[in-house]
């Protein structure tokens, strides 16, 4: 197993010259066996969904606007004049506590994201008229807001391609903004346009002062982007939001690379919740979801909590990441032969093993087979697979074994 450890660098590298780009979900329509990287090419049939559970929210909340996790409750915020941060219940939907952010002004507080240390909160909404000149992100430190002390910075920016900030009238801009996650040590924007009905993604730093928002790259959603949450380890982005009559939807991205959320997977999910403004999305695994809409008085709809499970859509993709290839001080248990094999691969293990398994992943990190150990030797039919380098993955503190396809 040294021997195959110590060709890894090598086959990787003569192996991605022949890397097949393509889609490589395998719940796309355009789905290609064959690649190994992915090109952002899937495309998706249709597709909506039904809230789990629905509850209506907390009476303090009626014009909430953003969500996350955090504290092992859900917290979320006002769109107009109040100043508080409130948590909430996330069986009941009841506001449990509220945290005053003192000395601020809620002009138009849109979306509250986080990172370890720090909660966010987006005074960027800007549909009025499309020309404010003070958007800026509040940063708070998450220990001093328990305390009820709150520390709070400031992060004010502009857009780098808005030079014309003449009033345009209500609801007739591309310069609003209701979406915001963070990165380890980013801040990206994910724009409302009302004009075009895309979603442009501007980039700037997450240090208080003074910053120009960069344009980074646009997403043609078809609608309003409203809300937006991330799990930077698992490569998933879901944003919110509805269509201008106020048909609901999610906007999954995922499988992307480096931050560069256009670039991979994106598939558009309708709600079964006609006439409701979602405003609020948030997870902390990738299948669960909470959503929460705003009050419409005028249709009767009152402030409601949402569950989502995303399963259906996200637990091939989820369990096909592996949970570690990285490679530790104990080295790989498995015996395998013949290497390189063509038809038939025979995994030997040692007696503690019998009756787990392994997962074969090709050189992109995609799961292939997953194997059950059975006993101490196990056939695996590997005839399906293209011609390649492969990786076998057991869970524990060994490292990968590896194999070639011919």
């Amino acid at each position: 197993m040294k021997k195959l450890s110590l060709i890894y660098l090598l086959l990787f590298i003569s192996n991605k010259a022949n890397a097949q780009s393509g889609c490589t979900d395998i719940k796309a329509n355009n789905y290609n066996a064959t690649a190994t990287i992915n090109d952002g090419s899937c495309s998706y049939n249709g597709a909506n969904i039904s809230p789990a559970t629905t509850k209506n929210l907390g009476a303090q909340l009626p014009e909430t606007s953003g969500l996350i996790f955090w504290n092992n409750t859900l917290w979320s915020h006002n769109d107009d004049a109040d100043i508080k941060l409130y948590t909430v219940d996330t069986a009941s939907a009841a506001v449990l506590q509220s945290y005053t952010l003192t000395n601020t002004i809620n002009k138009d507080w849109e979306e509250i994201s986080q990172d370890s240390a720090y909660i966010y909160v987006g005074d960027f909404g800007n549909n009025s008229n499309g020309n404010r000149t003070d958007l800026h992100i509040l940063k708070i430190e998450k220990n001093s807001l328990l305390l009820q002390s709150p520390i709070i910075d400031t992060i004010y920016f502009s857009y780098s391609n808005q030079t014309d900030f003449s009033a345009t009238g209500a609801n007739n801009t591309n310069f609003d903004c209701e979406a915001f996650l963070v990165t380890a040590d980013s801040i990206y924007l994910f724009t409302k346009q009302w004009i075009a009905e895309k979603t442009s993604i501007y980039v700037l730093p997450k240090t208080p002062g003074n910053h120009i928002a960069q344009l980074h790259s646009t997403i043609n959603i078809q609608g309003l982007a409203t809300g937006i949450t991330y799990l930077e380890s698992k490569k998933i982005a879901v944003l919110c939001g509805y269509s201008k009559t106020l048909q609901p939807f999610f906007y999954l991205l995922y499988d992307f690379k480096n931050n560069d959320f256009a670039n991979g997977n994106k598939r558009k999910v309708t709600i079964n919740l006609a006439f409701h403004q979602i405003e609020g999305i948030t997870t902390s695994n990738g299948l669960k979801y909470y959503a929460s809409n705003e009050n419409f008085a005028t249709l009767g709809i009152p402030q409601k909590l949402h569950t989502f499970n995303l399963s259906n859509f996200f637990s091939t993709y989820l369990n096909g990441i592996p949970t570690t290839l990285t490679y530790s001080k104990q080295a790989s248990p498995l015996t395998i032969f013949p290497n390189p094999a063509k038809e038939l691969l025979q995994i030997v293990i040692p007696n503690e093993l019998i009756h787990s398994s392994c997962t074969i992943f090709d050189i992109s990190g995609k799961a292939r087979i997953n194997v059950p150990f059975n006993g101490i030797q196990n056939n695996v039919d590997i005839h399906t697979l293209v011609a390649g380098m492969y990786v076998i993955h057991i869970d524990g503190q060994y490292e990968d074994a590896v194999f070639i396809k011919q």
